[in-house]
């Protein structure tokens, strides 16, 4: 019998994150762009931001999600297509899918963020 730790489950919260980015990472692949398929990514990224991003968590997961955005909102990848047809397209939709994603769960986290910093009676480093 395996006996190996399950890294995923050890984690209080279970997160799920992984999960959730295959989702968007199969929209890409499979299915075309379209309001259904948004709005289902927008909700999920929501429920994500809500539940599946601890405090210690919030500045990497706003760095990562600032890069995903800015890749998502270009076609950076289109020279692929000179590869081999349509792959740049292909990537370029992926991408864009997982940055449809990550966008409310970012939102959210900078919203925390904004308002931890906010707390009156934090003494910050810079008195």
């Amino acid at each position: 019998m395996d006996q190996r730790p399950q890294r995923h489950l050890q984690h209080p919260r279970c997160h799920l994150l992984h999960r959730w980015y295959l989702l968007a990472i199969i929209t890409g692949l499979f299915f075309e762009e379209n309001g259904t398929l948004i709005l289902i990514l927008v909700l999920t990224g929501l429920l994500v931001g809500l539940f599946n991003v601890t405090h210690s968590e919030i500045v990497p997961y706003l760095v990562a999600a600032t890069a995903l955005i800015v890749i998502g909102g270009t076609q950076v990848f289109t020279p692929l297509n000179l590869v081999a047809d349509g792959l740049g397209e292909d990537l370029n939709l992926i991408v864009r899918m997982m940055a449809i994603f990550t966008a409310p769960a970012a939102l959210i986290q900078a919203m925390r963020a904004g308002m931890h910093l906010a707390r009156p009676g934090q003494q910050g480093g810079d008195n």
